[in-house]
């Protein structure tokens, strides 16, 4: 029986784990490629985000370095937007695309954007579900606690449910950043294929995420 379970739940969770390795593998070989070339205009990261936040009037956003690599995000409590080292000082395709879909994150925020909200309203609980509800079902089973295992499946269900609103977030972002990086000139020409290879890998990731989070649910 135990065996027959474990198998079931690698039947469910393999193929999740292959998207997410798969997504993981492209978005990585894609920024590095594009990391490789030159931005024409010669604009950093940085230099690409202060000028869609400016053009957005939104000069009250502060940018950051941060450490690690794909690290960068944007945090609407403080609002700062944070680049990893890669982004921040580089000026290519990669850092460009990245830097303007953390900028489209703070368009977002100014503009009240409801799934963003929602998310950001999310955190807590997803912070709590995420460890506190797996060790809740496994107590439920172990003590043979029905209504103890649900909750714990209740509070991580919160995982998937933040990782699934978490799609429709990002893409947008992306979307405004494909949009305003061309429409600024920005970028120029072939470069816009670069920034779309590196947000759609990006994009790729998240769906994956949310895969995985309904595999282990």
């Amino acid at each position: 029986m135990y065996f027959g379970n474990y198998g079931l739940y690698l039947l469910l969770s393999m193929p999740a784990l292959l998207l997410g390795m798969f997504a993981q593998s492209k978005v990585k070989s894609s920024f590095r490629k594009y990391s490789q070339i030159r931005l024409s205009n010669g604009m950093t990261g940085a230099e690409i985000a202060r000028k869609i936040l400016d053009i957005n009037n939104l000069q009250n956003v502060q940018i950051k370095q941060v450490h690690g690599t794909l690290s960068d995000h944007y945090d609407p409590r403080k609002k700062i937007l944070s680049l990893s080292q890669s982004v921040y000082g580089t000026a290519s395709i990669a850092a460009a695309g990245v830097a303007a879909h953390e900028a489209g994150h703070a368009i977002q925020h100014s503009m009240n954007y409801g799934p963003l909200s929602f998310r950001s309203l999310m955190v807590p609980s997803v912070q709590l579900g995420s460890w506190l509800g797996p060790i809740m079902f496994m107590a439920g089973l172990l003590l043979a606690i029905d209504n103890l295992a649900i909750i714990g499946l209740i509070l991580f269900g919160a995982t998937f449910l933040f990782a699934v609103v978490t799609i429709p977030v990002e893409k947008d972002a992306s979307k405004r950043a494909k949009n305003i990086l061309s429409t600024s000139g920005l970028v120029y020409g072939n470069e816009l294929n670069g920034v779309n290879s590196v947000l759609d890998a990006a994009a790729l990731t998240y769906v994956a995420g949310a895969v995985q989070a309904l595999s282990t649910l």
